[in-house]
């Protein structure tokens, strides 16, 4: 989906059209949960401080996130899914791969039925979604956000080593900051530059993802759509440039850690029972406390209450505080299941 969050607000409120709008909190640990493409103009993300994204958009309009709105339309989405395969893997509320080699409805192409659920979903629900269609699911999802927004980008086989060779390794699923600057730091800034070394070089600089980078940058991923992916946790960590001594300043950064890691959980559309705390102190020494509840947590604040609390008992720590994470496990098993070969 295109801004997913940040669509579902524009389209409830015909005030925030057109306007450069961030759902999440204006306070000042607050994180941008998500922002419309208006906003994006100015350089404003999710997961960005709330106080970073006002000083790049002044005009920005802040809006309280609504998940259980979102998830009513995550639901409206995914029944759509489910008429043209069972197999279906989300990734979060918004968005999954789909395996559709089946062709239940004989439309002749992945293409056809890309551009038939997109019409579908603009139907249903008034939002844009955007689409790539391609022979695996690492280029499929490239291809996904090429022409966004509301678009549609297909890669056919002969084209998917040239395609990947052309892009800068940082938007390659799987190659976070740290992979992309040590990539950097090695002198690999696009696929092409991926593809140029060979398999022991990736080993002995990237271990066990070295594999899947080594075919990714030629165009080959093997991954089959997995309708059944269980979440084992899902959280945030953020570790602090001066170690941190003060009970209050703790309290206030494990908010803001809070705050992140609720965001990518309500983004899942996952439940859990179980919060845990990572602490890691000055001397590199790490400890987790955690706690679970007989039912799902609720909601953010009593996420971070309960992650306060086993703060709370940890306090003080000698030396400081390097590090703090929160993160969300015990994760409900309720994700529903949503080859001959089929033409791009």
């Amino acid at each position: 989906m295109d801004a997913f969050y940040a669509s579902v607000e524009q389209r409830d409120d015909p005030a925030l059209r057109g306007r450069p709008v961030a759902v999440g909190r204006s306070r000042a640990r607050g994180v941008v949960a998500a922002a419309s493409y208006e906003a994006r103009a100015f350089g404003v993300r999710s997961a960005m401080p709330s106080v970073t994204a006002i000083r790049r958009c002044p005009d920005l309009v802040f809006v309280s996130p609504r998940f259980d709105v979102y998830r009513t339309v995550s639901r409206q989405i995914h029944a759509i899914f489910a008429d043209y395969t069972d197999r279906i893997e989300p990734l979060s509320l918004d968005e999954a791969y789909l395996d559709v080699t089946e062709d239940r409805h004989a439309l002749g192409s992945a293409r056809a039925i890309a551009e038939q659920i997109r019409t579908r979903i603009r139907e249903a629900t008034g939002l844009t979604a955007s689409a790539g269609v391609s022979y695996n699911k690492f280029i499929a999802k490239l291809a996904s956000d090429q022409n966004k927004p509301d678009g549609l980008c297909v890669i056919p086989p002969r084209h998917g080593a040239a395609f990947v060779a052309g892009l800068p390794v940082k938007r390659f699923h799987g190659v976070g900051p740290v992979t992309a600057e040590k990539m950097a730091r090695l002198g690999i800034a696009t696929g092409a530059d991926l593809a140029a070394h060979p398999i022991a070089f990736l080993r002995a600089h990237f271990g066990s993802h070295a594999d899947y980078l080594f075919g990714a940058a030629r165009g080959v991923d093997d991954r089959p759509v997995r309708a059944h992916r269980q979440t084992k946790s899902i959280g945030a960590e953020r570790t602090f440039e001066v170690n941190i001594t003060d009970a209050a300043e703790a309290a206030a950064a494990l908010a803001h850690v809070a705050d992140a890691a609720w965001i990518r959980i309500a983004r899942s559309g996952e439940q859990g029972r179980t919060v845990t705390l990572k602490l890691r102190d000055a001397s590199f020494n790490t400890r987790t406390r955690a706690r679970s509840l007989p039912r799902p947590i609720a909601d953010t604040a009593e996420f971070l209450a309960i992650g306060q609390d086993l703060l709370s008992r940890e306090l003080p720590v000698p030396g400081g505080i390097r590090l703090l994470g929160l993160t969300l496990s015990g994760i409900l098993d309720h994700v529903p299941a949503v080859q001959p070969t089929l033409p791009l």
